[in-house]
């Protein structure tokens, strides 16, 4: 038996309503410094400059991750009968903190400092000195592994890692429902309730009875007018481009100018580094920039500061436009942009039949045959000043 709180933890949330807590080793992440940081990383990236409430963070995120996560392992007769104790504990603490590894901006760091936040994830929860670590090993000493084994897809019950990441996890129902309640927009809403009432598990897979496909139809156009409408917004890209464009400035220069709080981008990785990589420390750093000798570092810091936004128009790929090349213009193609929907080739949504049998959801359903028929856009888009 693992050890629960004195009380019922509950956190008010406005996307499930509260957030409940009844086992010590989640409180105790909860409470871990590594997963305070996320409080000081927003969620949306640049998103945030385009939707002026999309405010939220990795942090809100994260604990809706895990609230459908135990929900999933309480309500969902099928995984609450088929899961030990053990098992939900771990699943339960791998979808808490599965974003530890997101820098400022969120995904966009990742083209910083070259490194995917899956990755930065795992190194925390294995680092014996983060104390995630410690509130993991508290409880068992093999859970950071197992919980690392999960991320990474390499756990022997590859039903935890179904929960957390495929193509209908308790990641992408969560931000798909938070993210568009703090962007005020309406078409990324879609009946999780239905959801978790027809979820079922066959042969260790997850699946969606017959009766529920047309609420997984809803949920994956959700996601598709929710990349094209906000996650891609060419604005929020803008926005992300001269932060960017800003960290790449400094590299060149900073062995003549130096900004005490951006130094550390350029520090050896480690756990203690990382803890200190914020939006906040970003923010002091361009705030300094504002005074430095280099007009272009000035110009990208008043630009990020003051949202003076880059120009950007979209072309055919195959356009003979000519642009010439300066600091400020960066050609991105919309084809390399991860805006499908729902990719069956990596792993089928799996709809459980009434003769009890799987079948991939495209098999069943017209809309995902079409969507997956669907030319990927061959555009390309230039930011420019």
């Amino acid at each position: 038996m693992f050890e629960r709180t004195n009380e019922n933890k509950v956190l008010r949330d406005p996307v499930h309503g509260y957030i409940h807590i009844s086992y010590q080793v989640i409180w105790d992440c909860l409470n871990t410094k590594e997963f305070q940081r996320l409080r000081r990383i927003h969620q949306l990236g640049g998103n945030y400059m385009v939707y002026h409430t999309a405010e939220h963070s990795r942090f809100s995120h994260s604990l809706g991750v895990y609230e459908i996560i135990r929900r999933m392992c309480e309500e969902v007769e099928d995984i609450s009968s088929s899961l030990t104790e053990f098992e939900k504990i771990q699943v339960m603490c791998a979808g808490l903190i599965h974003d530890l590894g997101h820098g400022p901006f969120s995904h966009m760091f990742e083209n910083i400092l070259h490194k995917n936040h899956e990755e930065i994830t795992q190194t925390l929860i294995l680092d014996e000195n983060t104390q995630i670590h410690q509130a993991l090993k508290r409880a068992h000493k093999d859970l950071p592994s197992l919980c690392a084994s999960i991320l990474n897809h390499t756990h022997p019950n590859s039903m935890l890692s179904q929960m957390i990441s495929s193509q209908l996890d308790a990641d992408r129902m969560d931000y798909l429902l938070r993210d568009a309640y703090e962007t005020g927009t309406s078409y990324g809403k879609f009946d999780l309730e239905r959801i978790l009432r027809t979820l079922r598990v066959s042969n260790g897979i997850l699946c969606i009875k017959e009766s529920g496909m047309h609420t997984i139809e809803d949920y994956i156009m959700a996601r598709y007018h929710m990349y094209w409408q906000v996650y891609l917004h060419p604005d929020a890209r803008s926005y992300e481009i001269c932060i960017e464009l800003f960290i790449k400035r400094y590299k060149e220069i900073r062995k003549s100018i130096k900004i005490e709080a951006l130094e550390i981008l350029f520090e050896p990785f480690n756990s203690d580094n990382f803890y200190l990589m914020d939006e906040n420390r970003l923010f002091y750093g361009f705030q300094q920039a504002l005074h430095c000798e280099d007009e272009t570092l000035k110009d990208l810091a008043n630009r990020i500061l003051n949202r003076i936004l880059l120009n950007w128009i979209e072309l055919e790929e195959d356009s003979s436009l000519h642009f010439e090349k300066s600091t400020y213009c960066v050609i991105e193609n919309c084809k390399d942009l991860n805006c499908l929907p729902y990719q069956e080739k990596e792993n089928p949504i799996w709809i459980l039949n009434t003769k009890n049998q799987c079948i991939p959801l495209s098999d069943c359903s017209e809309i995902v045959r079409a969507l997956l028929r669907m030319d990927i856009n061959h555009k390309k888009r230039v930011f420019y000043n």
